[in-house]
């Protein structure tokens, strides 16, 4: 395996943990900035594969304004998943 399909597999199991997680936990606190972080490990699975724009857009929409909404929202609901 070369240094690039190691990187690769890293950041893809780092990617399934990090959606599992945010499945999992009952924070929804939690659970958005789990969500924050998979978006950034995907922005960076894109930037490694060549689509520089796809990255750029992931980053700036899903790591950025998707994630401080997520948190915004969670500051005005209830925190706690009632299951």
């Amino acid at each position: 395996m070369t240094g690039l399909e190691i990187f690769n597999v890293f950041i893809l199991v780092f990617l399934v943990v990090a959606a599992l997680i945010s499945l999992r936990v009952k924070d929804l606190l939690s659970a958005s900035m789990v969500f924050g972080i998979y978006s950034f490990l995907i922005c960076l699975l894109w930037a490694e594969m060549g689509a520089v724009d796809v990255a750029f857009t992931e980053a700036a929409v899903g790591a950025g304004v998707s994630a401080v909404f997520l948190v915004a929202t969670v500051f005005n609901v209830k925190r706690r998943s009632s299951d």
